[in-house]
């Protein structure tokens, strides 16, 4: 039998955390994370990682997995989220899966498309080309290559696009390609998608507070430390939303509202993108941050093997 979990997703600063904790409280679970970024050690302040507070309210699970320079795919997540979800029930407890890296939520539910292993050589070339003629000129090689491909990735995302131009030309057959036979059709998992439904000018609000609240407990620190530790430019910490601003201002290359202005902006496009993806995805429910008819939903899909009817439309 698969495992019955809820999902509680929803772009980032939309009140996912709260809510999540108050959600796991009343259903008696255990939250395992989905976030890219909350994965890595020392990078708290930053990723909005739930504070020592809140961890000692409910467990979290999937956190602090990695070093900030270690390379974390959704293959690992899968493994590691399965394992906490096992182990979430077999203590008895409910599993809440919260976060907001679609591809992340997909691979846990439906696994991982079989695509070729990287090739070195072939990716460090393609990274360099990047880096010589730009992010948006590679997506456009790509959209030449595997035009399905390049429609689902963002222009400015180098890690995907990178992939994608890697496996279509490494093995002569598209992405979109490898991802269309895999399906995703088999569930590993029975799963409640709910979606936070927030209005874009709420959120864009509520991301702009979270980044000064981000700075006035502590951003700045936890960047330099960071610094000190010698990471090189291409560490996943120096790539994550924010950071890499945040070390500029540390590093004296840039001033602090500059940093914060370019920090809110990619923030706002990149709630923007995850929005985009969970629209895309056929059965998230989408919700009011209503903590109690969420509970009311949840509630009834685990202990009355009943799925709640469809709600509000984002």
């Amino acid at each position: 039998m698969r495992p019955r979990i809820v999902c509680l997703v929803g772009p980032t600063a939309s009140g996912k955390t709260a809510l999540a904790i108050d959600l796991a409280e009343r259903l008696d679970a255990e939250i395992v994370s989905a976030d890219s970024r909350q994965v890595y050690r020392g990078m708290d302040v930053g990723t909005a990682k739930p504070t020592a507070a809140e961890r000692a309210r409910v467990p979290h699970h999937a956190l602090d997995l990695v070093e900030p320079d270690e390379l974390f795919d959704a293959a690992r997540y899968r493994a590691a989220a399965l394992a906490a979800i096992g182990d979430v029930q077999r203590r008895g407890k409910q599993a809440l899966v919260v976060g907001g890296t679609g591809l992340y939520l997909r691979a846990l539910r439906f696994g991982l498309c079989p695509a070729p292993p990287r090739v070195p050589r072939l990716r460090a070339a393609l990274q360099a080309w990047a880096a010589r003629e730009g992010v948006p000129a590679l997506h456009r090689r790509l959209g030449l290559v595997d035009p399905v491909a390049a429609g689902r990735i963002h222009v400015n995302d180098a890690v995907r696009i990178v992939r994608a131009l890697e496996v279509a030309l490494a093995t002569g057959r598209r992405l979109s390609d490898w991802q269309r036979t895999h399906g995703f059709a088999e569930p590993s998992v029975d799963a409640l998608v709910l979606g936070i439904a927030v209005d874009m000018p709420a959120l864009d609000v509520r991301i702009a507070a979270r980044v000064d609240a981000m700075l006035a407990t502590g951003w700045l620190d936890e960047v330099r430390a960071l610094v000190a530790r010698g990471y090189p430019h291409d560490a996943p910490v120096w790539r994550t939303l924010g950071y890499g601003d945040m070390r500029a201002v540390v590093e004296g290359r840039t001033d602090l509202a500059t940093a914060r202005a370019a920090c809110v902006l990619a923030t706002r496009r990149y709630a923007k993108r995850q929005r985009t993806w969970f629209r895309h995805e056929a059965d998230v429910q989408w919700r009011e941050p209503n903590a109690d008819a969420i509970a009311a939903d949840a509630h009834a899909f685990l202990y009355a093997s009943r799925i709640a009817k469809p709600g509000v439309a984002e």
